[in-house]
C-alpha cells in the first residue's frame, strides 16, 4: 500500500468524525457567517484540536474568507485544508546526520514505545542504514524480551542486560558496540516514565550524561511517544515532559484506531512541537514520516481506491 493511501486509511475515523461535521455544516450553505465560524470552532474543539489551535484556524479562515472573497462550501474547504496543512509544516525532518546519530525515545508505559522503536529500525535498515538498539528499559517486566523481538522482525542488532540493570550502563555498551561496528544509529529504549517519577527523570539526565560524554558530536533526537487515542490527555503528556526532557519531536501512535486524529494539530500549534512519525496501523510498515500535505489531505479527502473498495464491500 502506498504512503499516502495509508496515512489516509488511518485517519478514517478522524475524517468520518471531523471532516464529516465540517461538510455537514457547509452543505446547503449560500452564506460563510459567524454562525458558521462559531460552528467550525467547535468542531475543531471537539476534534481535540484544542481552544487555542481551534481559535487560531478559525480566525485565519475568516481572515482568507475575506481576502479571496471565498463563497463556496469547496473552496472553504480547500482553504481549511490549507490552513492546517502550513499550521502543521516545519520540524518534521529527522537530523540524523552524524556517525553514529542517537535516537532516544521516551514515553510512558502501554503507548507504543517499544514496537515504535522497532518499526522505525525496521524503516532505516530498509534505507541502507547499520542500526543498533540499547535495551534501556531495565524497569518494565519483559520489556527486554518485547524489544528483543522487535529488533529480531526488523533484523537489527540489539545490547542488552539484565532486567533491574543500570540503564546507563546499557547505553554505555550500545555506543561502544556502535562505534566498533560502525552503526549509522543507534536507538535506546527508556523505562516507561511519568514526570512527577523523579528517579526515573534522575535515570535519564544520567543516560544524557553518558551520551554527552562518549559522542559529544552526534546528532541526538529525543523523540516523546504519545497514545493518540488519549486526545487531549496527550497534549497535557507533551506538556509536563517538555518540561523536563529535551523533546524534539513526538511519536503519536494509533491513530487509525481513534477519531481523535485533531490532537496532531494541538500538540504542534499549542506546544510548538513537531510530529515526526504518526502510527496508522499494527504492521511493521504502518509507522509513518510525518507529512503535513498529506495529513491534511487525509483528514479532509478520501482517495477515490477507498471510496471504491468500500463500495465494493457494501455490495458484497
Amino acid at each position: 500500500m502506498g504512503f499516502f493511501k495509508k496515512i489516509n486509511r488511518g485517519l478514517k475515523k478522524t475524517r468520518e468524525s471531523m471532516a464529516g461535521a465540517i461538510d455537514a455544516v457547509l452543505h446547503g450553505r449560500t452564506e460563510i457567517d459567524d454562525e458558521f465560524f462559531d460552528e467550525l470552532e467547535e468542531i475543531l474543539i471537539m476534534g481535540d484540536a484544542g481552544f487555542k489551535t481551534a481559535t487560531d484556524i478559525t480566525q485565519t479562515l475568516r481572515e482568507s474568507v475575506r481576502k479571496k472573497n471565498l463563497r463556496t462550501p469547496e473552496a472553504v474547504k480547500d482553504e481549511i485544508k490549507a490552513i492546517v496543512a502550513e499550521m502543521l509544516d516545519g520540524g518534521q525532518e529527522m537530523s540524523l546526520v552524524t556517525q553514529p546519530s542517537v535516537i532516544l525515545v521516551i514515553g510512558v508505559n502501554g503507548v507504543g514505545k517499544t514496537t515504535s522503536i522497532g518499526k522505525m529500525a525496521a524503516m532505516y535498515k530498509q534505507e541502507g542504514k547499520k542500526i543498533i538498539v540499547a535495551a534501556a528499559d531495565t524497569f518494565r517486566a519483559a520489556a527486554i524480551e518485547q524489544l528483543e523481538i522487535w529488533t529480531q522482525r526488523a533484523g537489527v542488532e540489539i545490547v542488552k542486560h539484565k532486567e533491574g540493570a543500570d540503564p546507563a550502563a546499557v547505553v554505555f555498551d550500545t555506543i561502544s558496540a556502535g562505534k566498533a561496528r560502525g552503526a549509522d544509529i543507534i536507538f535506546v529504549d527508556t523505562a516507561g516514565r511519568l514526570h512527577n517519577k523523579k528517579n526515573l527523570m534522575d535515570e535519564l539526565a544520567k543516560i544524557y550524561r553518558v551520551i554527552d560524554r562518549e559522542l559529544p558530536y552526534s546528532d541526538r533526537e529525543v523523540l516523546l511517544v504519545l497514545d493518540a487515542t488519549t486526545g487531549q490527555n496527550a497534549v497535557n503528556q507533551a506538556k509536563e515532559f517538555k518540561d523536563t526532557a529535551e523533546i524534539t519531536g513526538i511519536i503519536l501512535t494509533k491513530l487509525d484506531g481513534t477519531a481523535r486524529g485533531g490532537v496532531v494539530m494541538a500538540i504542534k500549534n499549542d506546544l510548538t512541537v513537531p510530529v515526526k512519525f504518526i502510527g496508522v496501523g499494527e504492521q511493521i510498515d504502518d509507522l509513518q514520516p510525518f507529512d503535513a500535505a498529506a495529513f491534511a489531505h487525509g483528514l479532509f479527502d478520501v482517495d477515490l481506491d477507498e471510496e471504491d473498495e468500500e463500495g465494493d464491500q457494501t455490495l458484497e
